[in-house]
């Protein structure tokens, strides 16, 4: 996967789910990310 396409924001969390996230922070960011994409393919 190629990040570099992606802003420098979306790499650093990308980063963080990958190294530092406890698996109840995993989950709580799963449902964020799952409701915001929901949100967004909505309006489109």
């Amino acid at each position: 996967m190629n990040l570099d396409k992606y802003p420098k924001s979306i790499r650093k969390a990308v980063r963080y789910i990958k190294q530092d996230a406890t698996k109840e922070q995993l989950e709580e960011l799963k449902k964020l990310l799952d409701y915001a994409i929901e949100i967004r393919t909505m309006r489109l």
